[in-house]
């Protein structure tokens, strides 16, 4: 198998080999099968290990672990017995942007399943962060996020019973809880504070989403606020991190 690892200067990022030009094979097939993602455009059925083995000169075990490599970072998908080309991932807006709107501005259709919806005492560590006493009753809802009907992550909403006291009858599981405290309680979300890290799923959390366990996860974690500044909610919210990506918009401000 041939392989070039010179790069444009000017290129965005390096090519990923080192100055001295030694590359493991495995990255080298990587590369090569990586073209050819491009050339097959998304939805098309890859080639078996056999036939890529045979074509790039490599031993079966080292095109697996090239493939891996490709699926874990969104590029490839498994597709009942075949390997097909991924589409590119969804972009979601560090913003106070609810998921569904963020889905949607993608053109994928935005749902969730309803996992559970408990009503229990709040703990010291939550009530600290949602302004309450210790013992308030707090709800906790939790669903898997779906986009066009795909398994792409699972949400964990904190939110206290006097905000939304009658959540478990009066809220669609499968909407936008956002809209949901806008449209029919009146609250308005002020801002938030979030933070973004990179995680492996738990078993539970992966056999809910449908993923292997080694695949790494984004994790944010979100205080939200209302307009007059009082904690609203607490969410953990876990995402495929090889089906999303995320953005935000960064602008200047004074120094003194």
């Amino acid at each position: 198998m041939e392989f070039s690892y010179g790069q444009d200067p000017g290129a965005p990022i390096r090519s990923g080999v080192p100055e001295h030009g030694r590359i493991p094979k495995y990255y080298a097939a990587k590369v090569e099968i990586a073209a050819l993602l491009a050339e097959l455009g998304e939805g098309e059925l890859l080639p078996t290990e056999r036939e890529l083995a045979l074509r790039f000169e490599v031993s079966r075990e080292t095109l697996r672990q090239a493939l891996r490599e490709l699926i874990l970072e969104g590029r490839l998908r498994r597709l009942g017995r075949g390997t097909v080309v991924a589409g590119p991932k969804m972009e979601q807006p560090l913003s106070l942007a609810s998921y569904t709107e963020g889905v949607r501005g993608q053109g994928r259709r935005p749902g969730r399943n309803l996992v559970s919806l408990d009503r229990f005492p709040c703990p010291p560590r939550l009530a600290a962060d949602l302004g309450l006493e210790v013992g308030d009753a707090v709800w906790h809802m939790e669903r898997v996020l779906l986009a066009d009907d795909e398994r792409v992550g699972l949400e964990s909403t904190y939110v206290a019973v006097g905000r939304a006291p009658d959540l478990d009858t009066d809220f669609t599981p499968d909407s936008s809880f956002y809209a949901y405290l806008h449209e029919r309680l009146g609250i308005g979300f002020g801002d938030a504070d979030e933070r973004l890290e990179t995680v492996l799923a738990t078993p539970r959390e992966a056999l809910l989403i449908g993923t292997p366990g080694a695949l790494p996860m984004l994790l944010i974690h979100r205080l939200s606020r209302d307009t007059a500044g009082r904690p609203l909610e607490r969410v953990r919210s876990l995402y495929r991190g090889d089906r999303f990506s995320f953005t935000t918009h960064l602008g200047t401000s004074a120094r003194g």
